[in-house]
């Protein structure tokens, strides 16, 4: 009896793995068929600081000096929403060095912007312009709205506080389903948590009502889950880029990581944040070894790390 059972569960199976190939045959599949990768053919960055290119080519980070000129050289020292378009083999118009190439990239980032003013540059764009399946939209914002709001306490409830920054978590997903029911492909980066930053911590040591450290990360950890909550979650038009884990780790185990100082700024107080350089940082301070560039800005270390986050998600995820 068992041998007739196994013999039947053989031919059971058999037909049913014939069946499948015929399924798979009658919908277009096959093993010599593979899915395209996804090839871009524009990227387009929102956001602030973080990944904006100025049309001098300086950046919000430790920016790298040409060897001979000891002049900024935007090549180097990159910003995430750079890393990513080159990794596309596309460039800023903001960072066309000698022209080699037709710039295929849109920078919409820029100092001080918020999660309102990306809805209003989504706007501007649509006025004259669309979103398509072959570009690739890079947002990373929210750092500004949580610093505005944090600066309305103690006149603001912290529970007040906390809402509106679910608010503004849940405004910026909307202008990424946005962008990906008007068919765009989105890259959407959470923000790493405010009260790791130099600022955080310097608010943590001069203030002494509440842990201001707490509270800052707190306002951060609204915004995303806000946020991500509220994503258009189909698998396959947006794409999350988890700024705040990378940081977090590296700020628990830093040596892990290659860091020697993940709670300093490495630029000197006395420049203008888009001014500085290698030339310009304080004492012993490694644009290699140190987190943080500014008070709430990243050096180029883990911009090239959330860079490549951004480049290996957009290549993996099935736009």
């Amino acid at each position: 009896m068992q041998r007739v059972v196994s013999q039947k569960f053989k031919r059971t199976l058999a037909l049913a793995t014939v069946a499948a190939a015929a399924l798979i045959a009658g919908c277009g599949g096959g093993s010599t068929q593979q899915i395209d990768p996804f090839s871009p053919t524009r990227v387009i960055a929102f956001g602030d600081e973080m990944g904006t290119i100025l049309q001098s080519g300086k950046k919000y980070t430790i920016n790298g000096l040409n060897a001979d000129t000891r002049l900024v050289d935007c090549t180097l020292s990159p910003v995430w929403s750079q890393i990513l378009a080159v990794g596309f083999r596309f460039v800023y118009p903001q960072c066309n060095k000698d022209f080699v190439a037709l710039p295929q990239g849109i920078m919409y980032a820029a100092l001080g912007d918020k999660v309102a003013d990306v809805r209003d540059k989504i706007d501007q764009h649509l006025s004259n312009d669309r979103f398509g399946p072959k570009d690739i939209v890079a947002i990373m914002v929210g750092v500004n709205d949580i610093l505005e709001l944090y600066r309305q306490f103690p006149a603001q409830s912290r529970d007040s506080l906390i809402n509106e920054a679910k608010a503004r978590g849940k405004l910026l997903a909307d202008q990424v389903n946005r962008i990906a029911n008007a068919n765009g492909r989105v890259l959407v980066a959470t923000i790493f948590d405010v009260g790791l930053t130099p600022f955080g911590q310097k608010e943590r040591q001069q203030q002494t009502d509440i842990d201001r450290a707490i509270f800052l990360n707190d306002l951060s950890a609204a915004f995303n889950t806000a946020m991500r909550l509220n994503l258009l979650n189909d698998g396959r038009l947006v794409g999350l880029v988890l700024v705040d884990e990378t940081i977090q780790q590296i700020a628990r185990f830093p040596a892990a990581f290659g860091y020697s100082d993940v709670t300093n700024a490495a630029c000197r107080s006395d420049v203008a944040p888009q001014d500085c350089t290698t030339d310009t940082l304080v004492a012993e301070a490694d644009p290699t070894l140190w987190l943080w560039a500014g008070d709430t800005l990243l050096g180029p270390k883990a911009q090239n790390s959330i860079g490549n986050q951004a480049l290996a998600r957009a290549r993996n995820n099935p736009f």
